[in-house]
C-alpha cells in the first residue's frame, strides 16, 4: 500500500470517539406577514393618489361644468386657445363668439376658459 492509502485507511479504521447524540434542530418557522400588514402600504399609496391627485381634478372638472352651465350672452370669455370675445349665441354644444364688429366665430362650448369679470377687463 502506498502513503495516501495507508492514511485513508488509517483515519477510516480509527476508534470512534465518544460523541453526543444532538438532536436535529427543528426548522424555524419563517415570519409571515400577516394580510393587513401586507396591504396596508398599499391602501396608503392609493389614499395618497386619491387625495393628492383624482380629487382635485374632479372637482377642477366639475366646477368648468358649472362656468359652463352658467354662460349668458353678452358675457367676454376667454377661450383655451387665448381668443377674447363676447358671446353672441349659445347652442347646446356650440357658441357663438364675436371677437370684433361683425366678426364671428363658433367654437365648443367646452373650449371656454374663463369668463371675464369686470375687475378683470381693467
Amino acid at each position: 500500500m502506498n502513503f495516501f492509502a495507508q492514511q485513508a485507511f488509517a483515519d477510516t479504521t480509527a476508534t470512534p470517539v465518544a460523541s453526543t447524540a444532538v438532536a436535529p434542530a427543528a426548522p424555524i418557522p419563517a415570519a409571515t406577514p400577516s394580510a393587513i400588514g401586507t396591504m396596508l402600504p398599499f391602501a396608503l399609496m392609493a389614499a395618497v393618489f386619491y387625495f393628492l391627485m383624482i380629487r382635485p381634478q374632479q372637482k377642477k372638472v366639475k366646477d368648468h361644468e358649472s362656468l359652463l352651465n352658467t354662460l349668458q350672452k353678452g358675457e367676454e370669455v376667454i377661450t383655451r386657445a387665448g381668443i377674447i370675445g363676447k358671446i353672441h349665441g349659445i347652442a347646446e354644444k356650440f357658441i357663438t363668439l364675436e371677437v370684433d364688429q361683425n366678426v364671428r366665430i363658433k367654437i365648443l362650448k367646452s373650449q371656454i376658459e374663463t369668463v371675464m369679470r369686470t375687475e378683470q377687463k381693467a
